[in-house]
């Protein structure tokens, strides 16, 4: 039988004959059968099962919670987790003048937005728009997953770092110098939520749009 695309790969035991982190089920259950009071969940990547394992019990329910819809990554979810962040930019032309906003998925209230570049690109201000939205998340003390609609954002968030082909000039150098405090951002705080494909296909515009498409 083929492996569920939304099958959890780790599994956390707090308590258990040898608390620890287990890529399958079946060494987790070996854990956990027959002990007392066991205390295990299960997470999407090993490097979150790692830091919920060190946060403990409690705070790793409490991930775990706002992960579990994390195990429909990629687009294949019937419908998009409506406690969650959007986020979206727009560029008048590309390179042109770009900005990006935050809003929450169910509701559409804004929760941040930028200041107005004279000359960007749509996949920085994506790129600036995630980091924001970790940024954010963690002076409020929340975890909730992140919508955006451009893939290559998110590996640029995930591998910590811009890789635009955009020239660095007068021009553009203050919008490098927000890259490069993002990419120092990500150097320094480990993502701690799901970066999630919005399926624009399937759900229409991702709620953080501007509307601004001819």
């Amino acid at each position: 039988m083929a492996k569920k695309s939304n099958e959890p790969k780790f599994y956390v035991v707090w308590a258990g004959f040898q608390p620890g982190i287990y890529k399958t089920w079946e060494a987790c259950r070996q854990q956990v059968h027959g002990f007392a009071a066991a205390k295990f969940k299960a997470f999407p990547t090993l490097e979150l099962a790692r830091k919920a394992f060190e946060a403990g019990p409690e705070e790793g329910k409490k991930l775990a919670k706002a992960l579990r819809t994390a195990m429909v990554v990629e687009g294949l979810a019937e419908k998009p987790i409506g406690n969650a962040i959007c986020v979206d930019a727009a560029c008048s032309g590309n390179p042109g003048r770009m900005e990006y906003r935050g809003v929450f998925a169910e509701t559409g209230a804004e929760l941040f937005r930028s200041p107005v570049w004279e000359l960007g690109t749509n996949n920085i201000g994506e790129f600036l728009a995630i980091v924001h939205a970790l940024a954010w998340q963690k002076q409020k003390r929340i975890k909730l997953p992140v919508y955006t609609d451009s893939e290559l954002a998110i590996k640029w968030v995930r591998k910590g770092a811009a890789h635009s082909k955009l020239p660095r000039n007068e021009k553009t150098e203050p919008l490098f110098a927000v890259i490069e405090r993002a990419e120092k951002w990500l150097k320094e705080n480990p993502i701690e939520v799901p970066l999630l494909k919005w399926d624009t296909a399937r759900w229409g515009e991702i709620p953080a749009d501007f509307g601004r498409k001819q």
